[in-house]
């Protein structure tokens, strides 16, 4: 079962332009999971998120520093390259300034019909973070349903809030299925089942997700040997993830962009649809570029370590990526203090797997001498 989500991660291109010639309707490549998806799907669009392709490039030098992080260069490149010609427009929610530049290139760069930038508060605890973003979301329906030619109504909304809920419900559901001493699922299958996710059409995934959770007491049941948690930046490298476990682990859950982050917390329905919306995206579990004053990322990592049995974390970093560099130490140390051994890697799609390979084995056993102490 879980084959079909392998296969949309890797045609997901070919995804989109069939649904388009499908359905006649529009497609929107976004930037970062602060955006809300709910609004899109409202008006019948399919969200549709920029990733890179985990291969060198050459083509952004002109456009984007360096010393930007190697995701948002890799991910401009994919426009720069003409592998999402098939979008009509593109958009961003306010994250970091080093993804905002790829966006920022893009629409500068590479032809789109439509394009958005959503100002998102970086201060979500601040009173003033919720009014701020409800109005930017009535905004943003606006402008939404003026490109597609309908507005959209209270019905609309309630079916796009509808439809993410029960998406990221059944994805909570095969997440909890790793709790168990022997999971149904290894990391790499998850990752894919999450990811694709954010390329497929919501409803359509969900059916999959149904079909793969009814399937899963008669999976073969793996076992874990070493129970991992994947913590930090983006991370959809399916290679580092197989690479990992290869050396004798599970990836039993995760905190990142491309994990539980992006599906963690539902809607709480009401009348008022759009303050709705605003809770759940101030309330997720936060990027480190909006997780202060109070740090709550700390305490969240140290919950899913407890609750899914971990052993270790890796914690991973996109090189130069300012927000989590800086929220790194914080969460070693905790690790340490709670006795939770970490490796912290960082990524760069220039970088040979095997650099990781021989740090993983010497991390991993490390873990296994402790535990015979």
């Amino acid at each position: 079962m879980t084959e079909r989500f392998a296969e949309w991660y890797k045609t997901r291109h070919d995804y989109a332009r069939a649904w388009k010639e499908r359905t006649g309707g529009k497609v929107v490549g976004y930037f970062c999971t602060y955006v809300p998806e709910e609004i899109l799907i409202a008006a019948g669009v399919l969200p549709v998120r920029i990733l890179g392709s985990h291969e060198p490039q050459s083509v952004t030098e002109p456009h984007i520093f360096g010393m930007f992080c190697p995701f948002c260069r890799d991910c401009l490149a994919q426009g720069l390259k003409g592998r999402y010609d098939y979008l009509d427009g593109i958009m961003i929610a306010q994250s970091c300034l080093h993804i905002r530049q790829a966006f920022t290139s893009w629409v500068q760069h590479v032809p789109v019909g439509w394009s958005y930038y959503l100002p998102f508060p970086n201060h979500v605890q601040s009173r003033a973070a919720r009014p701020y973003l409800v109005e930017e979301l009535r905004l943003f329906k606006e402008a939404v349903g003026a490109w597609v030619g309908r507005p959209i109504t209270d019905a609309d909304l309630d079916r796009g809030i509808a439809t993410c809920n029960e998406f990221r419900s059944a994805l909570r559901e095969l997440y909890e299925s790793r709790k168990a001493e022997h999971p149904p699922l290894n990391g790499v299958e998850a990752m894919l089942a999450v990811v694709s996710g954010q390329f497929v059409d919501k409803t359509e995934h969900t059916t999959a997700l149904r079909q793969l959770l009814d399937a899963l007491d008669g999976r073969e049941r793996r076992d874990p040997k070493i129970r991992l948690m994947l913590v930090g930046s983006e991370d959809d490298d399916v290679e580092f993830i197989r690479m990992v476990e290869a050396c004798g682990a599970t990836v039993v859950t995760d905190d990142h962009c491309t994990g539980t982050r992006y599906f963690w917390n539902n809607v709480e329905p009401g009348e008022d649809r759009l303050g709705a919306i605003a809770d759940r995206y101030l309330t997720r579990p936060p990027c480190p570029s909006k997780d202060w004053p109070t740090r709550s990322r700390v305490p969240h990592i140290l919950d899913l370590a407890d609750r899914w049995g971990v052993q270790g974390v890796v914690v991973l970093q996109q090189k130069f990526c300012d927000p989590h560099e800086a929220d790194t130490p914080a969460i070693i140390a905790a690790l340490r203090e709670k006795g939770i051994p970490s490796l912290f890697l960082e990524l760069d799609v220039t970088v040979p797997v095997g650099q990781f390979k021989t740090r993983t084995d010497a991390f991993l056993e490390m873990i296994t001498a402790d535990d015979l102490f």
